[in-house]
């Protein structure tokens, strides 16, 4: 049977999934075979979107394809390159806080991360005043300058992220991709065997996305003493203008995480949770993450987030949705300058009840159901409107 290599694959990725090591609850192994799905449908279209001589960018993730503690505030999107060839990208900017680009060296595994061999925003390009920019990548050391970024040997993905801090009032620009010597050409035909090697190619990937991911906290999060933060820092894989304050969270039905951080200078600045599945929890329609934009600054000038079961009745609830366990991160992207320990974070764990005289303007940070009501509707209609635009 033609279908046979990645049937197989995806047997032993709901092996993959019964066995995680962190499951306790029917809930969590509930959420593991609605991951399984994800990465099922991700999969698929990661194999067939294989196409280095005739590319095109593809989602690399998404609400119903999540992976690798996505950012509810990114757009994500690669394609696969030759080291051997030249690439042309053109493409619009939007108004999107940050737009990156990242070259890596092939795709994460369960015992490495990828070398980032390319790094930079849209701050290297030229863009005209219609919002309209092209630039290239290939081999070629001599055309490098402004406009050709050089692929280094083992070049294998282009990586882009379009980055919202307001999501209703920022609109996504647009991107191309094409080989330089082929536009105007086309592949040839898929045959048979073609197709036995994508369904095969595709078990390949779920495996290694499964097992990758759930390998990675053991490396960045568990190993960190638990209800911390750490200082800022660069974020592994290289991605040249952002760092990121990272922890695991442990808290009871009546407990709060307060998460006090300045508000940054920095073009962006965004929290989030993520279950132990190592994706985001639900951001359409709870508020589990939060921009420096959508989130209430005190007049002291810092942030305050409250982790939290309950509803503390605060405007920066982020909601644990019964994952009494799970991660946060904060991410500052764009930057101008390296971030010290002052601009990170700093945590304390209390009881839901003390809170009122625990957040120093709790006034100021209050919200009615009404208001919550509001917040969350933006939400639903922000993440519809970006999806379909």
């Amino acid at each position: 049977m033609l279908t046979q290599t990645f049937a197989d694959a995806v047997a032993e990725a709901e092996k993959v999934i019964a066995e995680a090591p962190h499951i306790q609850t029917e809930q969590d192994l509930i959420e593991g075979y609605d991951y399984l799905a994800g990465s099922i449908r991700a999969s698929l279209q990661l194999a067939w979107a294989y196409e280095r001589d005739f590319p095109y960018f593809v989602t690399s993730t998404g609400p119903y394809t999540k992976m690798g503690l996505d950012n509810p505030d990114a757009l994500y999107f690669h394609s696969y390159l030759r080291d051997d060839a030249e690439y042309v990208v053109t493409g619009t900017r939007g108004s999107t806080r940050d737009l990156s680009f990242q070259v890596l060296n092939g795709d994460y595994s369960p015992v490495d991360v990828p070398d980032s061999l390319t790094a930079f925003d849209d701050r290297a390009l030229e863009i005209g005043s219609d919002g309209r920019f092209e630039l290239r990548f290939g081999p070629d050391r001599s055309k490098a300058g402004p406009g050709y970024f050089v692929l280094g040997k083992g070049s294998a993905m282009l990586v882009v992220r379009e980055v919202y801090s307001d999501w209703a009032a920022e609109e996504r620009g647009t991107l191309r991709i094409h080989r330089a010597d082929r536009l105007g050409s086309s592949p040839a035909p898929k045959d048979r065997t073609t197709i036995e090697k994508r369904y095969g190619v595709a078990g390949k990937i779920l495996l290694s996305r499964l097992r990758t991911f759930l390998a990675f906290p053991e490396w960045f999060y568990l190993k960190l003493p638990v209800n911390t933060m750490t200082e800022p820092r660069p974020t592994p894989g290289g991605l040249a203008t952002q760092f990121s304050s990272v922890g695991h969270y442990e808290l009871d039905h009546d407990q709060a995480m307060i998460v006090s951080v300045p508000a940054s200078d920095a073009p962006y600045q965004g929290i989030q949770l993520g279950s132990r599945w190592y994706v985001s929890l639900d951001y359409v329609n709870h508020q589990t993450s939060l921009t420096a934009d959508q989130a209430r600054v005190d007049p002291d000038g810092r942030i305050r987030f409250v982790i939290s079961e309950r509803d503390p009745g605060v405007a920066n609830w982020l909601e644990r949705l019964g994952h009494a366990r799970g991660f946060v991160q904060i991410r500052w992207q764009r930057l101008s300058r390296e971030l010290e320990p002052a601009d990170g974070p700093e945590v304390e764990v209390v009881d839901v009840a003390e809170l009122p005289g625990r957040l120093p303007h709790y006034e100021h940070a209050r919200v009615s159901p009404a208001e919550w009501a509001e917040r969350i509707a933006a939400r639903q209609i922000a993440v519809a409107t970006r999806m379909l635009g």
